[in-house]
């Protein structure tokens, strides 16, 4: 009894098998396997972070220089979206912030180039090819790019400290009205004690 019965399950079981079988060597067969191909790199998907970092500073200068004149197009209008209610204070203020920071930064790529000149021009005078007047030219630039490096680094730090008492502020009345957490006002205080602490 046994063996009549197990005759029509084997059966069954082999054609289940064969069936399973036959259409996944029909797939692999008529499509080929996906890391046979490499897919085609898309314009989109390059970006600057993956290239060398070995710009010349010129290069640094004006990278920074468009990302400044991008940053204060964002911000410019920032303050309209704010009130009609398309963007949140904290995105207006992270805005102007990040103005700040790069303007800064394209403030001391300007001196980093201006020190380099200077060199040069004390090179060329020293091989007899430059002039006196190119070097003072040059010290005179370095003098004036110095000057508006500490402006840019005054005001950076303002906008960062400013941005540090506001984020406090926020963080404390989220608290009061329950929606932060004891850590997040701690956080905030201790950000804007590490921006008050005297520099070295």
């Amino acid at each position: 009894m046994t063996r009549i019965f197990a005759l029509p399950v084997t059966v069954i079981a082999t054609a289940m098998a064969t069936l399973a079988a036959d259409p996944l060597a029909q797939n692999q067969s008529q499509e080929p396997d996906s890391f046979d191909i490499e897919p085609p790199v898309l314009k989109q998907n390059l970006t600057d972070q993956s290239l060398p970092t070995t710009e010349a500073p010129d290069g640094d200068v004006a990278r920074l220089e468009k990302q400044l004149d991008r940053a204060k197009k964002n911000a410019s209008g920032a303050a309209r979206l704010y009130k009609i209610g398309v963007l949140a204070k904290v995105e207006v203020e992270q805005r102007a912030l990040k103005v700040a920071r790069l303007e800064s930064d394209f403030a001391n790529a300007q001196l980093v180039r201006a020190k380099n000149e200077l060199a040069a021009q004390e090179s060329q005078l020293a091989a007899g090819e430059g002039t006196k007047d190119e070097l003072e030219a040059a010290k005179a630039a370095v003098a004036q790019l110095t000057e508006a490096v500490q402006i840019a680094a005054a005001k950076r730090e303002r906008a960062e400290l400013d941005a540090a008492e506001a984020n406090l502020r926020r963080q404390q009345k989220l608290l009061r009205l329950g929606s932060a957490q004891k850590s997040d006002v701690s956080r905030a205080e201790q950000k804007l004690a590490e921006l008050k602490a005297p520099k070295n």
